[in-house]
């Protein structure tokens, strides 16, 4: 147990905690909340915050195709 704990304090330990947690932020985090925003403002965007949008879309393209399986953002009906 104590090996364990002392090769996770180690600086390759430390590097590759932080690469992990970079990566899953990079991959499903940052992307998640993109989804949720894009979801509550792409019909009242102006087109600043549009560019900003597709911008964002651009950066984290990867994490949005991870994500892409499990969620589902087709149009609510209209109200009738």
């Amino acid at each position: 147990m104590e090996d364990l704990l002392g090769l996770l304090l180690s600086e390759t330990g430390l590097l590759a905690i932080i690469y992990l947690g970079l990566s899953l932020a990079y991959l499903l985090v940052f992307p998640a909340l993109l989804y949720w925003y894009l979801q509550k403002r792409w019909y009242v965007a102006s087109s600043v915050e549009r560019l900003v949008m597709y911008f964002l879309v651009f950066l984290f393209f990867p994490g949005l195709l991870v994500l892409s399986p499990v969620l589902n953002l087709r149009p609510r009906r209209q109200a009738a």
